[in-house]
């Protein structure tokens, strides 16, 4: 089975403390910079992937390779949500890397619910009212994390910490991370997997303005 547009996956399960008991993934990069993963390699070009960090996604579920690698059906979706709240569609992606590992259908001990992890006030607040459709979660998740970073006057890492803890908890610590170990921990994984898809993409903008030999 060959994952196509698995270059999202590949960040999110190198980056993101991914547990998962699916067959051995293999991985080669062709001549043009592209990454192709298959779990039934047909030439030694293939190398074994490595696929067994520690850890979950925020809701509970184990990371599935499988899963990340359809994240591409997303990739309009998340571009047009995140322009429409004047958000960075990378950091959107990070988000939902952390917050679901991209399951539409997770849910929490918590209660929060689809890819971005909405509980139900929040939903409310930014207009969802079925957080189990993926548009409507990204929407709400969108808006959410654009009032958070306009909140927080262009800190993103204020506004993480607040989609992750609230923003009642940033104000009662003085505009400085909650020291919750959750938090503490969310906010720099949501950065490193921004920052990895951001210079993912440059690359490949790169790659791309290259003339053909």
């Amino acid at each position: 089975m060959l994952l196509s547009k698995c270059a999202l996956a590949a960040l999110a399960v190198c980056t993101a403390s991914i547990a998962s008991a699916s067959p051995p993934i293999y991985k080669y990069v062709d001549a043009d910079g592209v990454a192709h993963f298959t779990d039934v390699p047909d030439s030694r070009r293939y190398e074994l992937f490595d696929l067994t960090p520690k850890g979950f996604a925020r809701s509970g579920d184990r990371y599935d390779p499988r899963l990340l690698a359809l994240a591409a059906r997303y990739d309009a979706m998340i571009e047009a949500e995140a322009k429409s709240a004047a958000v960075e569609p990378n950091l959107l992606r990070a988000v939902i890397v952390v917050e679901s590992g991209f399951n539409p259908r997770a849910v929490s001990k918590r209660g929060a619910v689809g890819l971005m992890q909405l509980m139900p006030a929040t939903a409310t607040r930014f207009g969802v009212s079925n957080r189990y459709d993926p548009r409507q979660n990204v929407r709400g998740g969108a808006r959410y994390l654009g009032f958070l970073i306009n909140r927080f006057r262009q800190n993103v890492r204020l506004a993480l910490a607040a989609f992750n803890a609230g923003e009642d908890a940033v104000d009662r610590y003085s505009d400085q991370i909650p020291p919750y170990s959750e938090t503490l921990e969310y906010v720099p994984k949501v950065l490193k997997i921004y920052r990895t898809l951001t210079e993912q993409r440059q690359r490949q903008n790169t790659l791309a303005a290259l003339p053909r030999l």
